[in-house]
């Protein structure tokens, strides 16, 4: 009876060892088939941060959320929700409701393939760098009353290497305008603002100058500034002297890159600077100070040695592959 009774017993003790064995099985099977989730990934702390909240609509409508998501390694240039607002994106239905090209050719603009961490970086102005479609960025490293300050096109870094598992975000105080243009001279054509300018600098010979290798800085003369000064049409500045209106189109451009805020960087204590163009001569370039925050600024003037008064910018930081334009509101003179 016992010898039976343990015949009878075994193969259910196997039965009950497979049993077990093939739900521990199981088991291993599931857990394998969890996925951990990486919140760590640029497009996760985008997503978590509340200042962040256009640029993050921007990136899911883009699809580069899906993009920053991945493994690799990338650099995420964040303009914060108050840049947006100062470009006239007040809020993630501005973006949502403009046209995709345009949301797609700026946010590209803004996303680098690998880790750029600025601040190792030399200290020098507008160090170029490319963003993941190709277009260039300018960097400058420098220090400024004994803060370390960091832009990109002019624009300044207010939080920097913010890391995430996947790379790095740079959070910036402007939204970068990605350019259309790889010559100074193709920008300056481009704008019916500057079509007297542009006929001048035709006329001079100097468009060619402006069609190199650069890097050029051109403070340009709206179309009311010539006016103002005696060149009304096409007609009266193709009727000027070649040579005369070449030594007036020299004195507002200058061999070098240049954006607003460089100025701000480079001038000392005094808030003026001179600023010396490919004629040779000088212009004086003055910082206008913030009234709302002390020892800030908001900008510059400019004042030409036969100038009376202060030049106004109209517009500023138009970035081209060779080099910037600002459109200003008055002529730079040389003699009164």
């Amino acid at each position: 009876m016992n010898y039976l009774h343990r015949i009878s017993i075994r193969p259910l003790g196997i039965f009950l060892m497979l049993i077990s064995c093939s739900m521990i099985l199981n088991g291993c099977k599931k857990d394998d088939a969890v996925k951990v989730v990486d919140n760590n990934k640029i497009s996760a702390i985008i997503a978590d941060n509340f200042n962040l909240s256009v640029y993050n609509t921007a990136l899911i409508r883009t699809g580069l959320a899906k993009i920053t998501d991945k493994e690799g390694l990338y650099t995420a240039i964040a303009p914060s929700d108050d840049a947006f607002e100062n470009a006239g994106f007040g809020n993630a239905t501005a973006i949502l409701s403009m046209d995709p090209s345009r949301v797609s050719s700026i946010m590209n603009y803004h996303i680098l393939n690998g880790v750029y961490e600025f601040d190792k970086l030399p200290f020098l102005f507008n160090q170029e760098v490319k963003s993941a479609n190709g277009g260039k960025l300018f960097v400058t490293h420098w220090v400024k009353q004994g803060d370390t300050i960091l832009t990109i096109n002019g624009s300044k870094i207010v939080s920097k290497n913010v890391r995430a598992s996947n790379g790095l975000i740079q959070v910036i105080d402007r939204v970068l305008e990605p350019y259309s243009h790889n010559k100074v001279i193709e920008a300056i054509a481009s704008d019916r603002d500057l079509s007297l300018f542009y006929q001048a600098l035709q006329r001079s010979g100097l468009a060619e100058t402006l069609n190199g290798q650069g890097p050029y800085t051109v403070f340009a003369p709206s179309n009311a500034a010539m006016t103002a000064f005696g060149l009304h049409t096409i007609e009266e500045i193709n009727s000027m002297d070649p040579a005369v209106l070449q030594g007036l189109m020299r004195y507002h451009i200058l061999s070098d890159r240049r954006f607003v805020y460089d100025y701000v960087l480079s001038t000392g204590t005094s808030n003026r600077s001179d600023q010396t163009m490919i004629d040779g001569k000088s212009i004086q370039v003055i910082l206008k100070p913030n009234p709302q925050i002390a020892g800030a600024f908001i900008g510059i003037e400019l004042k030409g040695t036969g100038n009376t008064s202060v030049i106004q910018l109209t517009k500023q930081d138009v970035l081209t592959g060779n080099g910037v334009v600002h459109t200003i509101g008055s002529l730079l003179k040389i003699t009164q």
